[in-house]
């Protein structure tokens, strides 16, 4: 749909084939294999949904829907590899809270009401064309096959795309493909907010990739309806259960209790739902050699993440935002328009790929990589970094601009940012979750486990 509002002020006519019967309203569907655990729309992504419909602010339509909009520096308590963060009353980045189901239907809302996009039930078998030039695809629809003709398509067909087979059909080979599989399951359960706890601020536990043994981690975050989406993960060897005994026992047994402690005492409203669907895989298109004209890739058809790191979904809108800005500037019919596209998505992926695959090499069983040098170098700056953002807002104000993708990288890096990891916390490890003293009243009423 982000590629779709990208394309709309630039052409005639904007058709999106999609595989799913869509829902009218936020209801999950087949098509997500990861719909029904918890997503983050981090606030550089949400800045590309911003620019990608002018005159309409996602923001307040996904607010008005019932998301939720949580300060990383206040809203959030969080137990990192090196300790508790600690909560400032400084203005940090924000991100967006809520099923997937309803950002989906939020967006999709937004852009079929307010662009000329036209969406057909279909299910793509290859694209037609030639090795320079891509025009149009071979769909499977309920009547039989047929050709779409298109002067740009773009696949925005998720993780279970087969662009490589596809280019294969026209001749085109030699994408590097990079698979690294850390053996992560996800195992997710949603409960409806006790009374008083409304305003419990999202809590995490989070992995620690240096233990030398399984990550394992625990989210309790607030979503539409007055309901916690709790998410578990686990690499291979420590995965989470899926029966709602084990679902509990698992979150007692984090490094902190905190997420089993909140949620003994709420009403479940599902079962547990399990997902496997978890690698990172890289696909570098844009350094294939003769890319074929009218041919663009995106989001999770580009490069997929495993979702513990919360970042598919911005990266998706980034590259969506880098299409929309290279139609702006040259036009559709330009020569090199979808090189001069992939190489602009292909900078945020670059980023997200090299915060999660760093941290997910480092997990026993993991496969497709192992730490080298770099990867060491980097590593032991990050949890220098990360040790220090505990107690300095400085480094905790890097984190968050890199972590959700309002700047790239090299902002670790600035003279500032150094000078505070290399400083280390000014302040003592906090002993026990940073929550105030009526956040600690909500909890030891909702503590049914005797921790």
């Amino acid at each position: 749909m982000l590629a779709a509002a990208a394309l709309a002020p630039a052409v005639d006519e904007v058709v999106v084939l999609e595989r799913d019967e869509l829902p009218d309203g936020p209801e999950h569907r087949r098509g997500l294999p990861q719909g029904r655990h918890a997503h983050l729309l981090m606030a550089g992504g949400l800045a590309a949904m911003e620019d990608l419909v002018p005159g309409v602010s996602m923001r307040k339509h996904l607010l008005a829907a019932g998301a939720h909009e949580i300060s990383l520096s206040s809203g959030m308590v969080a137990l990192s590899s090196e300790g508790w963060f600690r909560r400032w009353r400084h203005e940090g980045p924000r991100m967006i809270t809520c099923s997937r189901a309803l950002l989906d239907w939020v967006v999709r809302d937004v852009v079929t009401s307010r662009t000329r996009v036209e969406v057909r039930t279909g299910r793509v078998l290859g694209l037609t064309g030639t090795r320079g030039r891509v025009g149009g695809v071979r769909v499977a629809r309920a009547a039989g096959e047929e050709e779409l003709g298109a002067d740009l398509v773009v696949d925005a067909s998720g993780r279970g795309s087969r662009v490589v087979t596809w280019l294969a059909g026209l001749g085109l080979r030699g994408v590097r493909e990079l698979v690294v599989d850390s053996g992560l399951v996800n195992a997710t359960r949603v409960y409806r907010v006790p009374d008083g706890a409304e305003r419990f601020p999202l809590t995490v536990v989070q992995a620690d990739p240096y233990a030398g043994r399984p990550g394992r981690s625990g989210m309790v975050l607030p979503i539409e309806g007055d309901r916690w989406m709790v998410s578990l993960a686990g690499t291979r060897g420590g995965e989470p259960p899926a029966d709602p005994d084990g679902f509990l026992r698992y979150t007692l047994d984090l490094p902190d209790p905190i997420v089993g402690r909140l949620i003994s005492g709420a009403e479940p409203l599902t079962d547990v739902h399990v997902s496997h669907s978890t690698r990172n895989v890289r696909r570098y298109v844009e350094k294939v050699r003769h890319w074929p004209e009218g041919f663009v890739v995106l989001g999770d058809a580009l490069a997929t993440f495993n979702p513990a790191y919360g970042q598919g979904m911005s990266v998706a809108a980034l590259g969506a935002r880098a299409l929309a800005r290279e139609l702006a500037r040259t036009g559709p019919a330009a020569p090199g328009l979808a090189r001069r596209v992939q190489r602009g998505a292909a900078r945020p992926v670059d980023a997200a790929w090299a915060m999660a695959v760093s941290q997910d090499v480092r997990y026993p069983g993991a496969r497709g990589g192992r730490p080298g040098v770099v990867e060491h170098v980097v590593g032991a700056y990050t949890r220098r970094m990360t040790k220090a953002a505990t107690g300095s807002y400085a480094a905790a104000a890097a984190l968050w601009d890199v972590t959700s993708l309002r700047t790239g990288p090299a902002r670790l890096l600035r003279p500032d940012t150094v000078l505070a990891t290399l400083g280390g916390s000014p302040l003592p490890p906090a002993a026990e979750p940073p929550l105030t003293p009526g956040e600690r009243r909500t909890l030891r009423a909702l503590d049914r486990t005797g921790v």
